[in-house]
């Protein structure tokens, strides 16, 4: 509280105190106590003292009798608090049976048990006990039914029961009342059920909610988009679904990118072009890039001319130069293909690279060099040293190094490299 609201505080009291007391002196009031003969005279005032010093007087004199019995009582929850304090570092450092054992000491306290039970049962589950730790779950489901039904469905998960875990939230998600931890459950166990559109009823209340941040709902919301769009079984069944998407799902990379693998899939080629270089217009994405230099031989020619195109304002994008040569590597353009693969290569290493370098190799009936190209690419797939190519060839290589060039976003501010 602020000093001049004290200042004011402490005024009123002093005059409601003057007015009292000058009201109190005028008549003091009379109160006679007449008790076996005996009697007691005395003023209003004395007898209400007298009665708050009794009141003092018995507070302190029970308080003192139960001293010893809350003592007891004191003793035991501030040993349960410590040992589920103990019990959530052992479990966040790795130690799950000592934190077990900690958490269920913790729960014989009635106002701890709920969360150290549902602790114990994460520790069980890490511990490789997923039995006993469903039957820890049944205890806190007295408790925290909510919070243990959640916790259920995601030990069910990971131990790959994912239908189970959907069955047991499928009411309350149809009941629209899950928590965002529950929503999440949810939509995970029906990706991995692959039944992306109960996956997508997630999105929105998780939206509205905003406790998975920013950053992890974007990647989730691409993810469940992407699934649900890669679970049309036609040409038919993805155009209406993708046309019922909303404007903004329909723009995020993994989206377009699933579109555009499952329209080429379905012979629909030239929808998938038009909705990746819109995309790519709009927002540069090498995902995009990739997957539009992998979609087959249908429209070939017209895809090759376009990402050409687009090596003039991209010129230091290693997956761009990779699709650009995979795609003359397709159309047989051998000379062609070579200098964007060996440049991509500089630029970036990449197991795509190498494989193309390899059918480009294929191509020109060089076995040898073909062989460890794809050794290359399997090496660096796993994370291993690749092999140099034989001297003569880099000496005929073009230039390699990386080419300035100003990029503008989309109000036209010149951005700085990175």
């Amino acid at each position: 509280m602020k000093p001049w609201r004290w200042v004011v505080g402490l005024i009123l009291v002093a005059v409601a105190a003057a007015f009292a007391w000058h009201w109190v002196a005028e008549d003091p009031g009379y109160v006679l106590v007449h008790l076996r003969g005996t009697n007691v005279q005395t003023t209003v005032v004395t007898a209400v003292v007298l009665l708050l010093l009794a009141w003092a007087v018995i507070t302190a004199l029970v308080a003192l009798i139960r001293w010893p019995f809350g003592a007891m009582t004191r003793r035991h929850r501030r040993v349960s608090r410590r040992r589920l304090a103990d019990g959530l570092v052992s479990l966040i450092e790795g130690r799950h049976g000592e934190a077990e054992r900690d958490l269920h000491r913790a729960a014989r306290y009635p106002s701890l048990r709920g969360p150290a039970l549902l602790a114990a049962a994460e520790a069980a589950e890490r511990h490789g006990d997923t039995t006993r730790a469903l039957e820890t779950l049944d205890e806190a489901a007295q408790e925290t039914p909510r919070a243990a039904r959640i916790l259920r469905a995601r030990l069910l998960r990971r131990s790959g029961r994912a239908s189970e875990a959907v069955a047991l939230l499928a009411p309350e998600a149809a009941a629209g009342g899950l928590t965002p931890a529950g929503w999440v459950e949810y939509a995970e166990a029906s990706l991995d059920t692959h039944d992306a559109r109960s996956a997508m009823r997630a999105l929105e209340p998780l939206q509205k909610s905003g406790e998975l941040g920013a950053r992890a709902y974007a990647a989730f919301e691409a993810r469940v988009i992407a699934a649900y769009v890669g679970s049309a079984s036609d040409g038919a069944s993805l155009a209406t679904l993708w046309s019922q998407l909303p404007k903004g799902q329909r723009r995020l990379p993994a989206a377009i990118d699933a579109y555009a693998r499952q329209a080429a899939r379905f012979g629909q080629t030239m929808a998938a072009m038009d909705e990746i270089e819109t995309a790519l217009r709009r927002d540069w994405s090498p995902v995009l890039v990739a997957t539009y230099g992998g979609m087959g031989a249908e429209d070939i020619e017209q895809r090759l001319r376009r990402a050409e195109g687009w090596i003039d304002t991209h010129p230091n994008d290693a997956v761009l130069l990779t699709a650009v040569g995979r795609m003359c590597a397709r159309v047989r353009l051998w000379g062609k293909a070579k200098p964007y693969l060996e440049r991509a290569l500089a630029i970036e290493p990449s197991a795509d690279a190498w494989e193309a370098l390899g059918d480009v190799y294929v191509g020109e009936n060089h076995p040898e060099l073909a062989q460890r190209c794809y050794r290359n690419a399997l090496a660096l797939a796993r994370g291993d040293a690749t092999e140099a190519l034989p001297e003569e060839l880099r000496a005929r290589r073009i230039d390699t190094r990386v080419t300035a060039v100003e990029e503008r976003d989309q109000h036209g501010v010149p951005r700085l490299s990175p």
